[in-house]
């Protein structure tokens, strides 16, 4: 598929990556960060394009599966992506954070197929840290 998932972030705070309760990961929001430094910065609808919102999104939720490998220690184990949160870093006005969205939900459904369809929430949000284009957690539901 030519996609290649990050190596694990380190935390920013006093925080864990991802956590499991069960068969089910949670993973804590990550962001569209290349070799640690953020990739996408700004706001979406005046800094930076929805497609460039996508982008940073398909970035961020391959973050999170990097998280999720962490302590899975493989993602063979992944079933299903059960939901994905997303933040959108977004203008005033700005109203297509769902497309931004799209993104994340694209890769997934790519790598998982319909596995990795999944119910989803998209927010537009006035501030993200390091001043980020999107932050996205995951669900996850995993094999024992």
């Amino acid at each position: 598929m030519g996609i290649t998932i990050p190596k694990a972030a380190t935390p920013v705070g006093a925080y864990l990556l991802a956590v499991q309760s069960g068969t089910l990961i949670f993973t804590a929001g990550q962001g569209p960060v290349k070799d640690g430094v953020p990739a996408y910065k700004g706001k979406i609808g005046r800094d930076l394009t929805v497609e460039d919102g996508y982008e940073a999104a398909k970035l961020a939720a391959l973050n999170c599966l990097a998280a999720a490998k962490s302590v899975l220690g493989t993602l063979d184990r992944v079933e299903r992506v059960v939901k994905v949160n997303g933040y959108v870093n977004s203008a005033p006005g700005f109203t297509d954070q769902p497309k931004v969205m799209n993104g994340a939900s694209d890769v997934l459904a790519q790598i998982f197929g319909e596995n990795g369809r999944h119910a989803r929430t998209s927010v537009g949000v006035n501030e993200l840290p390091m001043n980020i284009a999107v932050e996205v957690e995951l669900v996850l539901a995993c094999k024992p």
